[in-house]
């Protein structure tokens, strides 16, 4: 599974709060929670980002509260993948269940600049910045973990394995 994408770049420790701000929790559809991605750490975000972008942060990237709407919120926002130096734990269960791309690669987050061109290679981890024309490695996803993005996430993809009798 191949991405490309223009990079929005984030800093360390960026929560939860930030990514979808509680009080739109009461919300639950993709598209409402889109509407109010990253809204209060970057006004341009929602009026900008278009389908297929990458968002990269520093370390901790997702820390905050378990809530599975960030995840949801960056996927519905368009953004294809998130690059970052390190990432809560519960962010990246949750992002990986909702079939969002997550890849952590220090190196490749601290060198991509906001509106960079990234590619990145699920199957292989590699990421390459088209603008510096250097590549990077971060950990390759399983195969049964690419089906599950694939799928769009846990719920699609157990479905389908029912459906396959397995």
């Amino acid at each position: 599974m191949s991405i490309r994408g223009k990079v929005w770049k984030y800093g360390d420790n960026v929560d939860t709060d930030a990514i979808i701000p509680a009080r739109y929790l009461n919300m639950s559809s993709e598209s409402e929670l889109a509407a109010h991605c990253m809204e209060d750490i970057d006004t341009t975000f929602v009026r900008d980002v278009r389908a297929g972008d990458i968002i990269v942060g520093g370390t901790n990237f997702g820390c905050g509260s378990s809530r599975e709407h960030a995840p949801v919120a960056i996927k519905g926002s368009g953004i294809s993948c998130v690059v970052a130096e390190t990432f809560a734990r519960i962010f990246f269960r949750n992002a990986i269940n909702i079939g969002l791309p997550i890849l952590e690669c220090p190196e490749a987050a601290q060198a991509a600049e906001a509106g960079h061109i990234l590619e990145v290679e699920l199957a292989t981890g590699t990421i390459t910045n088209t603008d510096t024309g250097e590549t990077y490695q971060a950990t390759a996803y399983p195969e049964f973990m690419l089906e599950l993005i694939d799928a769009g996430g846990l719920v699609e993809y157990t479905r389908r394995k029912i459906a396959a009798g397995g």
